[in-house]
């Protein structure tokens, strides 16, 4: 075996792998390319989906919300169809991780690892999701553990969203890394860790009930799959904007809406008047079907499958012959 002691630089090609989103998920269905030129017609359209159509896509998508996308509780669950048997999957996954953090020498980081860890489900649920460093350890701040939170992210178990000063583009000169909010890699994960009672609610079908923290997961879970770089806006003055994104070329905000009262958004409102940001829609994701009132499109929370990472297109550029300057 040879002993390779650096990369080969522009030889090698780096994939990411990330828990398997819905789409993928959605496969154990059959899920056919029909249904799902069906579906991308109407997000692009922005036309309502056929109602029994959405309220099957619903009950799949939080079938989703259960099990997740780790490949071994997917497999279980496509076996079984059994969610305690997919709970003891998660549970395993869980002990490994811990077992990872235990292989620091340092006991200090290992403690921090676990903390961060087990406070994710917490710290989600809270009305301002950021989180909080003192949750930890009284007077902690970011710069005595970022490290850890750095390595949760670059192991996959977690996914961080930077807060923005401000909604223009380009948002990474923007970015505060000391504000964020953390979230698991994979929503089947969390709802585990919340427990039987909220997987049970889940496939209930009511939609009375407000799943903000596990919404708000999935959101980013997809969105981070799909190559997009996530961010989130909070002002004092006009309200917090879930989720921001460079989309098309522009900066789109991203709200996450999980109960009834989902056309109320006022920081959103407030924010998309500021002539300064040039903020021309905004994408709700809810439990109903497609509506558009205005500028702002409400989509079906599965149809976060087709917001993706599109580049612009640049055009070409053509190389002058300089060589007649010097003649």
């Amino acid at each position: 075996m040879l002993n390779i002691t650096s990369a080969p630089v522009g030889y090698l090609k780096t994939l990411t792998m990330y828990p398997m989103d819905f789409e993928e998920f959605f496969q154990i269905y059959n899920f056919t390319a029909a249904l799902k030129a069906s579906l991308h017609k109407a997000f692009l359209n922005r036309t309502p989906v056929n109602e029994a159509v959405h309220n099957r896509m619903m009950q799949i998508f939080n079938t989703y919300l259960n099990v997740g996308g780790m490949p071994a509780a997917v497999q279980k669950f496509s076996e079984t169809k059994n969610l305690e048997d997919v709970m003891s999957e998660h549970a395993d996954i869980v002990t490994q991780y811990k077992k990872d953090f235990t292989k620091y020498e340092a006991e200090e980081k290992r403690i921090y690892l676990t903390q961060i860890y087990d406070l994710i489900p917490a710290e989600l649920n809270k009305s301002n999701k950021r989180f909080i460093f003192a949750d930890m350890k009284k007077g902690l701040r970011y710069e005595k553990s970022a490290e850890d939170f750095i390595w949760l992210s670059s192991a996959g178990v977690a996914l961080p969203v930077y807060n923005v000063n401000e909604p223009a583009i380009p948002l990474r000169i923007n970015e505060n890394r000391s504000l964020f909010k953390f979230f698991l890699s994979d929503v089947g994960m969390l709802t585990t860790l919340y427990g039987k009672a909220t997987k049970a609610q889940l496939l209930s079908d009511n939609s009375d009930i407000n799943f903000g923290a596990v919404y708000e997961n999935i959101a980013a879970q997809e969105l981070k799959a799909h190559g997009l770089t996530l961010y989130y806006y909070n002002s004092k003055r006009f309200g917090e904007l879930y989720f921001v994104v460079e989309y098309k070329g522009r900066v789109l905000p991203i709200e996450i809406k999980s109960g009834k009262d989902y056309k109320r958004h006022s920081a959103l409102s407030n924010i998309m008047e500021i002539s300064n940001y040039s903020i021309n829609e905004a994408f709700i994701f809810t439990n109903f079907n497609v509506e558009v009132k205005g500028n702002y499109i409400y989509y079906p929370i599965y149809m976060l499958m087709f917001i993706n990472n599109e580049d612009i297109k640049l055009p070409p550029i053509d190389i002058p012959d300089l060589s007649e300057l010097f003649e």
